[in-house]
């Protein structure tokens, strides 16, 4: 994720962080968390660990749902920008593996 996001309720923990990868947990405690209005600077990889769903806020005035299942990855390239959201009536989390420049 881009280094000035605005904050967030989700709590970002850097796992591991190298020239070429930084791996980062993103908690969600609560129903309505999210990461704070971001843009990604680096292709990514999320591996959700939680069945259920996150609300996508893209900027267009709706949230997206998202149905997540639990070590099933997916892929997103650069450039992506939206707010992350629990929409879940239970805390949830991911781990995000970006592919840094060098």
């Amino acid at each position: 994720m881009c280094s000035d996001t605005p904050a967030g309720s989700a709590i970002g923990t850097v796992l591991i962080e190298n020239e070429r990868t930084r791996v980062t947990e993103w908690r969600f405690p609560k129903r309505g968390d999210n990461t704070g209005w971001h843009r990604h600077e680096y292709d990514y990889v999320v591996v959700p660990l939680f069945d259920g769903t996150l609300e996508i806020d893209n900027g267009n005035g709706e949230r997206v749902q998202a149905a997540m299942h639990n070590g099933v990855p997916y892929f997103r390239e650069l450039g992506v920008e939206h707010d992350v959201i629990n929409g879940n009536d239970f805390e949830c989390a991911f781990v995000e593996i970006e592919f840094l420049k060098n």
